[in-house]
């Protein structure tokens, strides 16, 4: 997933960097395969520097009821109708299991805000029990095993307030004329449409029936068909393995566009074609990125457009991706979103983080080599840029953050899983990733990435079973370069760590000598040629102004640049948070409309934390917020519903 945290596009640069010299045991051999190694083998430091640290058992679900290791879960047969009038989801889930402990004789479920019907196997009732909800982890359920068989079926229902489920009216889509429904799992929002095991170390597949109203599509993070008839009755299967996070269903007024051999785009009629010209890249970063990590294991790679609502800039889904609209900008600017989504299909969806303390391994992975192909389809000077932007994000973060919070390997446990996502995971995982690749070289790095996601494919991973995994391979065979040391202070202290890279740009140059000479009253606005800006520039101008600005200066760059009615997303964003922090109001009409009609959480949120802090921001922001809510997603609703209360 793209992180929603962030104020701007993310890579990092290239510069060089030596690890601090010596290595603490890296040199011993093992005979023993990596992923039988006992967890006492960890590279974590005895006296970690995170609270309560030393307690946390690597593994350990502290987001989940499910039992795996007694009784697992292997695939899942869903029959579900869609009810747009109700808002619920209603059928059946079959789960296969398997004992992993004989004597076992309970399966225990996540489940959250569902209505359970019935269990039974091979068509007889067998009992069950619905515990009491326990905040977000929501309530267990309990099913007592079969004496003969490996399955149970359940019958349940869905509420109208499940929070990885969003029922759009059709005056909130793009066409007006049909609903829309897509889910939303990750983190732990499967377990709010179906019952299953919702913890990222278990992976299933699953075959999915899915009836909806005739006129609409449905399609899953499963095998689609183009060319579907419209009957009201679709099937899906998902043969790969994945965690419960990845399952996932939209149903809308769609049509789908090919953009290349194993790529296509599904959207509203309305915006297919804007979508799928905004994205023809996607084949060239498939095939790009297969030269460098390995084949695509997941056949097709096609990209669901979704409505303004959608939470986030992007969701990994397999084979099926979800896409915020708020990235079609109509020159490729924003494209970034999508190679970081195709790389998660070897980051993250391949190997997958085990627990959500363990999230860096899937999005900093990602993050990476987002850089990576996105220097190879556009070149250096671009990745030059972005980096920069990217590097002040992460800084940004570090200075908000709780210092527990600045620690890749995060301590989670009585939170909700879904505050593990900011900028530490996706940027400082990455930086952690760049200082490797520079120390040994990008060539050998990029031997260790494909090893490495051969090694592990198809299996859920702790940060523990990395680092045994780095000292038995680059730590071992750079014994002079590579230091255990400098590892745990990446993934167990807080911050960035000292002497890490630092990304440069020389096309921000001249953005910072226009910008102070402006700023010194020594130059007009009109008078700086930004006609070959790009979009990266733009967002250097802006983010690096001083919050205070006076009310000549604001008008100034509007009438000069028209920022307030910037198409591009990223920029009004941008121009809008200076808007708040100068409350420049030719400007707040607009501030309104970006706010009632974009549900991403990247680009209302900072807005609204901003707009709370004044008593006319917040009544401002108040209004918008009710106005916006009933087309809110259930996650950005949690997010910014606490800044007016």
């Amino acid at each position: 997933m793209t992180k929603f945290k962030s104020q701007k596009s993310v890579w990092l640069g290239m510069f060089i960097l030596v690890f601090a010299m010596g290595m603490s045991g890296c040199s011993k051999k093992s005979d023993t395969p990596v992923e039988t190694q006992a967890v006492e083998e960890t590279a974590a430091p005895k006296a970690a520097k995170v609270s309560k640290a030393a307690e946390i058992q690597p593994g350990e679900d502290y987001h989940s009821f499910a039992n795996p290791e007694s009784v697992v879960l292997k695939h899942i047969n869903l029959d579900l109708t869609v009810d747009f009038d109700k808002k619920v989801l209603s059928g059946t889930a079959e789960l296969q299991f398997d004992k992993v402990d004989p004597a076992a004789d309970t399966l225990v479920l996540d489940t959250r805000d569902l209505t359970i019907n019935s269990v039974t196997a091979k068509g007889q009732d067998i009992a069950y029990q619905l515990g009491e909800p326990e905040g977000h982890k929501g309530a267990a359920l309990s099913i007592t095993l079969p004496e003969q068989g490996d399955s149970v079926v359940i019958d349940y229902t869905t509420s109208p307030k499940a929070s990885g489920l969003q029922w759009l009216t059709p005056a909130q889509t793009a066409g007006k004329q049909h609903p829309f429904l897509f889910t939303q799992a990750q983190a732990t929002h499967a377990r709010s449409f179906i019952p299953l095991q919702d913890s990222p170390k278990v992976r299933i597949t699953y075959n999915a029936t899915i009836h909806t109203p005739p006129a609409l599509l449905a399609v899953m993070s499963a095998a689609n068909d183009p060319e579907a008839k419209r009957d009201g009755e679709y099937t899906f299967t998902m043969p790969q393995a994945i965690p419960s996070y990845l399952i996932a269903l939209g149903v809308g007024d769609l049509q789908f566009k090919a953009m290349g051999e194993r790529t296509g785009v599904y959207a509203e009629p309305s915006m297919v074609e804007s979508a799928a010209a905004e994205f023809a890249d996607t084949e060239s970063m498939l095939i790009a990125t297969e030269k460098r990590y390995g084949p695509y294991r997941w056949d097709r790679y096609d990209l669901l457009i979704l409505p303004p609502s959608f939470p986030f800039g992007g969701m990994e889904n397999p084979r099926l991706s979800f896409i915020t609209p708020t990235v079609i900008a109509g020159d490729k600017s924003l494209v970034s979103l999508i190679a970081h989504e195709l790389a998660h299909s070897w980051s993250g969806n391949t190997v997958t983080n085990a627990t959500w303390r363990d999230l860096w391994l899937n999005e900093g992975f990602t993050t990476y080599l987002t850089y990576r192909i996105m220097e190879i389809i556009y070149g250096t000077e671009r990745f030059d840029q972005e980096a920069v932007l990217g590097y002040q994000d992460l800084e940004e973060n570090v200075q908000s953050l709780d210092k527990n919070d600045q620690i890749l390997a995060i301590d989670l446990r009585g939170r909700d899983p879904d505050d593990v996502f900011s900028n530490i995971p996706y940027e400082k995982g990455a930086l952690f990733l760049r200082e490797i690749e520079q120390t040994i070289g990008r060539e050998n790095f990029d031997a260790f990435l494909l090893q490495y996601f051969q090694h592990f494919a198809f299996q859920s991973i702790t940060t523990d079973q990395f680092i045994v995994y780095l000292k038995q391979t680059l730590l071992k065979e750079y014994p002079e370069k590579l230091s255990i040391e400098r590892v745990n202070q990446w993934v167990f202290e807080p911050g960035i760590p000292e002497g890490a890279p630092k990304p440069t740009s020389n096309a921000f140059d001249v953005v910072d000598e226009v910008r102070a000479k402006w700023l010194a009253g020594e130059i007009s606005a009109a008078s700086i040629d930004t006609q070959s800006w790009t979009v990266h520039q733009w967002l250097y101008f802006l983010n690096n102004l001083p919050n205070t600005l006076s009310a000549d200066q604001m008008a100034e760059l509007d009438k000069a640049f028209n920022l307030t009615e910037s198409k591009n997303n990223e920029i009004a964003h941008s121009w809008l948070m200076h808007v708040v922090y100068n409350w420049y109001e030719p400007a707040l009409p607009r501030l309104h409309r970006y706010l009632v009609s974009i549900g991403r959480n990247k680009l209302v949120k900072p807005l609204y934390k901003e707009l709370a802090k004044t008593d006319a921001g917040k009544a401002f922001g108040k209004k918008a917020f009710e106005e916006a809510k009933p087309g809110y997603h259930p996650l950005t609703v949690k997010a910014n519903e606490g800044f007016f209360k």
